[in-house]
């Protein structure tokens, strides 16, 4: 029966792929065939194409008061999922709307409404549990790996795709790309809401007023193209669902080999790898995700190629270290190029902590300051150096309470001191480096906690452009281990290590290759990431890291008793907001230590509170003369009784004033020449 392609598309299970389908009434335009870029532009009554693959390329989304916007998946922005109120009445349901794989976004989540009695076990009503993986079979049905969340210890079971029950989604706390969402969040037949997490910066002029004023949840509605094979080419025609033809499903009539089948490169990573080495037909050449050299690209855009095998292999994550802009990179294990270590900064204490290493003590001076208010914990002056031993997180006890703290020796001179330092000391150290010698990324990455900042010191003499011999610094990240294709040319003069997830073409295999293993060398580069890339990489790098601990309670300070007021001619430390006008001395301003403030404001506290509202108006003395300091132009805090009006004056005009002594101050030194008036 003929349906149209927009219906094909809504009910085509993309597992059943490849389809053969014959056009029953054709679009035609005027012009070529075949629209530029792969488009199908005509399709005539009676062409046969085997649809091959279905993806999203966009979304509408519609608010709440039914405004329609158009979002590509390359929309920068976060969405969170709402939960689905729609429950799943079986778990075959379940697989058959939502994509399941190992990936971690393909697991999802659901809360049984009903007890599931298992063989050894059971899951109770309202408890959660994870879908790990799905396996099909004629025979038993086939079943679901799920295990159990909030549960110690971890409880693993399988539920046949035959259970039913009322399985509900779990709310997801994730954020998630408009991209992940299409591969792996949209469930099949049913709407996807969501809410916008973040919005584009302004400066992104192409997307930053797409969700401008919009508020609320968002309701996705994808748009999906068909990716097809036509009988008169080898290329892939992209069709729009939405084309205006019907269209039969005839595969059981056709026989499905008889197409080209076209193959990305992850479809052949996931190939078995007994059907390796093979030569391949390049159909549609590469579009690339990062920088890669000139030959690997020519090796790309060859007709023929051979793929020897299919492997994992281990690469460095690496990024520059710059404030602004930095590139990432991914360095193979085979780099032979030499580092040496450059300074590393640590913004508190837990930092350093986390630095620690088996090998060797770490040497830092600390840049910023700071006063601990613990008992038994170290403050710290900035220029304070410091040497952290090999030693796990210690405790001590303050006050009756256990606190975080870092062991540690403080140098004075030639004398060390041993202190221990509050976790949450909100400072900044850097590191003092006395190694002087060269390493390997691989010795590295085995000898030193990572992140572990270097520089390139000799380049990689086996590329004939080092990319990370320009770069300044490097701030090693961590390993990670990719999916590569060994691919050479057919006489095997150029061989290279392909990366699967970041380099997109087609392919068709061709035959087996019977010509052995590539003699030539094979080549590792050093991959350029794009910015995207590299977050979606570090997006689950640290999930499984415990945060750092909380900053202990202050110890509660008990109320002082309000004292009279002592005669005398002035506060021993005058206020530097409030101070007396005929005091012969200078006011001591403090900025680091909040304990002197507190002492300076000792002599006005005894005589009233320091509260804006009770505070009386002050007054300014605006005249300054050759040898007066900047307690004689001070705010004068009257008795109560004073029956003078004084003009008030704040913070701001205040800072104002002081400024503006200073630079008399400089004018009169320089000229000679005093300044009368402000």
């Amino acid at each position: 029966m003929a349906v149209t392609l927009t219906e094909f598309t809504r009910t085509l299970d993309p597992k059943t792929l490849p389809r053969i389908l014959q056009i029953q009434s054709g679009f035609y335009c005027q012009g070529s065939v075949y629209e530029l870029c792969g488009t199908e532009c005509c399709l005539s009554t009676g062409d046969l194409m085997k649809i091959v693959d279905i993806s999203i390329t966009k979304f509408i989304a519609h608010t709440a008061d039914s405004t329609e916007i158009k979002l590509p998946l390359d929309y920068p922005g976060l969405f969170r999922i709402v939960v689905d109120p729609q429950p799943y009445l079986s778990i075959q349901e379940i697989v058959d709307s939502l994509k399941i794989s190992s990936h971690r976004l393909g697991q999802h989540t659901f809360i049984s409404a009903d007890q599931i009695q298992l063989p050894q076990d059971s899951v109770k009503e309202g408890e959660s549990f994870r879908i790990t993986a799905v396996s099909t079979d004629q025979q038993s049905g086939g079943h679901v790996d799920c295990e159990l969340l909030h549960r110690e210890p971890k409880l693993s079971f399988r539920l046949e795709l035959s259970q039913q029950g009322h399985f509900t989604e779990c709310e997801d706390d994730q954020f998630y790309t408009l991209r992940e969402l299409a591969e792996w969040k949209i469930p099949k037949g049913r709407k996807r809401t969501v809410t916008a997490a973040n919005a584009p910066p302004p400066k992104d002029v192409l997307f930053s007023t797409l969700l401008e004023n919009i508020s609320g949840e968002l309701t996705l509605t994808p748009v999906y193209e068909l990716q097809a094979v036509m009988k008169i080419r080898k290329s892939i025609a992209l069709i729009p669902s939405n084309m205006d033809v019907e269209v039969m499903d005839v595969t059981e009539q056709f026989d499905v080999n008889t197409f080209i089948q076209p193959l990305s490169l992850q479809d052949v990573f996931h190939k078995p790898s007994d059907i390796f080495p093979m030569v391949t037909d390049v159909i549609e050449g590469p579009l690339v995700e990062m920088h890669v050299p000139v030959e690997m690209l020519n090796l790309l855009h060859s007709d023929q190629v051979i793929i020897h095998k299919a492997y994992e292999a281990r690469r460095i994550l690496a990024t520059e270290i710059r404030q602004e802009s930095a590139r990432h990179f991914l360095i193979p294990t085979t780099y032979k190029g030499r580092f040496k270590r450059r300074p590393r900064e640590f913004p508190t204490a837990y930092d350093l902590e986390q630095a620690r290493s088996d090998t060797e003590q770490l040497h830092v001076v600390a840049t910023r300051g700071f006063d601990s208010t613990y008992s038994g914990l170290a403050s710290v002056l900035a220029g304070d150096q410091f040497i952290v031993k090999k030693g796990k997180m210690s405790e001590v006890n303050g006050n009756g309470s256990a606190v975080n703290s870092l062991s540690c020796v403080k140098i004075k001179g030639k004398a060390h001191e041993p202190v221990r330092l509050p976790m949450c000391l909100d400072g900044g150290f850097m590191e003092v480096v006395h190694d002087k010698r060269q390493y390997s990324i691989d010795e590295i990455c085995q000898r030193f906690p990572l992140p572990f900042n270097v520089k390139v010191s000799v380049r990689d003499l086996s590329f004939k452009e080092d990319i990370l011999a320009s770069v300044p610094g490097l701030r090693i990240e961590e390993q990670i281990t990719d999916r590569y294709l060994l691919i050479s040319t057919l006489d095997q003069s150029s061989c290279w290590e392909v990366p699967v997830n970041r380099i997109h073409m087609s392919v068709h295999l061709e035959k087996s290759w019977t010509g052995g293993a590539p003699t030539a060398g094979v080549n590792s580069a050093v991959e350029k990431i794009f910015e995207d890339c590299y977050y979606t990489m570090r997006r689950y790098a640290f999930t499984t890291v415990m945060p750092p601990p909380r900053p202990p309670k202050k110890p509660k300070q008990p109320p002082a008793r309000p004292a009279k007021p002592q005669p005398s001619p002035r506060p021993d430390k005058p206020l530097s907001a409030s101070c007396s006008i005929k005091s012969p001395h200078p006011p001591v301003i403090s900025r680091g230590n909040s304990t002197d403030r507190r002492n300076s404001t000792a002599g006005i506290e005894r005589t009233m509170p320091l509260s804006p509202a009770t505070l009386p108006k002050p007054v300014l003395q605006k005249a300054v003369t050759r040898g007066q300091s900047l307690e004689d132009v001070c705010i004068k805090i009257p008795d109560e009784d004073d029956p003078h009006d004084y003009e008030y004056i704040d913070e701001d005009e205040l800072e104002n004033i002081r400024k503006q002594f200073q630079e008399q101050s400089i004018s009169i030194s320089t000229k000679g020449k005093p300044n009368n008036t402000i």
